[in-house]
């Protein structure tokens, strides 16, 4: 398809279609001559996948295209390739390593991991942005008087993994290692506003169904 096309069909102006172009978002189309070029559905999917980040997800243009670069590399396995484009979004600030909730948080943590089986997540915990965005949230709910500790936190965590199991049987109907990786970074985005969503009406639910409406 041509330029016009593209932006028809995914509903991207070609304006920003072209600036996505030059800051790398997007890979450049097939060359017909010196002034036009053909794009395919790896444009359109592509496309997709940029507006999550940058519309949805909020993630800067800069971050956008290391996360993309992740995504694009095919020289790693696809964990690895997975788990780099995932740390390349925007995290949660640092812990600051002076406070005693942070301590108390972290050994918490770490006793979550070891209850729940996860051997990865504890190996990569020195690296992992993931590891230290769950820190700091556990030590600020520690700090506001909220005792959450490993055994509170368990059965959340193997909710949690059950939510990882179909995420990723989702992203095995995909064809390429691409689109899987691809389909896995936007689901990180575009996913966790459902799962909130969803939280928060599963406990008007159980709400109601325990104490009544009145």
């Amino acid at each position: 398809m041509r330029l016009a096309e593209l932006s028809e069909r995914s509903g991207v102006p070609a304006a920003t279609i072209k600036y996505y172009l030059r800051e790398g978002l997007l890979p450049p189309g097939r060359r017909i001559n010196a002034t036009t070029a053909e794009y395919g559905e790896e444009h359109l999917r592509r496309l997709r996948l940029v507006r999550a980040l940058i519309q949805v997800g909020g993630v800067p243009v800069a971050t956008a295209r290391e996360v993309l670069a992740h995504v694009d590399d095919d020289s790693l396995g696809r964990t690895i390739r997975l788990g780099a484009a995932l740390w390349a979004l925007p995290q949660d600030p640092e812990p600051d390593e002076e406070d005693p909730a942070v301590a108390a948080a972290r050994t918490e943590v770490d006793r979550l991991l070891e209850m729940l089986g996860w051997e990865t997540a504890r190996e990569l915990a020195p690296l992992s942005p993931v590891h230290r965005s769950l820190v700091v949230a556990v030590a600020t709910l520690q700090r506001l008087g909220y005792p959450w500790n490993a055994e509170l936190m368990a059965p959340y965590g193997t909710l949690m993994h059950e939510v990882a199991r179909r995420d990723l049987d989702f992203m095995e109907t995909f064809a390429s290692e691409a689109e899987k990786v691809e389909v896995a970074v936007a689901a990180a985005v575009l996913f966790q506003p459902v799962l909130r969503a969803l939280h928060r009406l599963a406990q008007e639910e159980e709400s109601a169904r325990r104490y009544g409406i009145e």
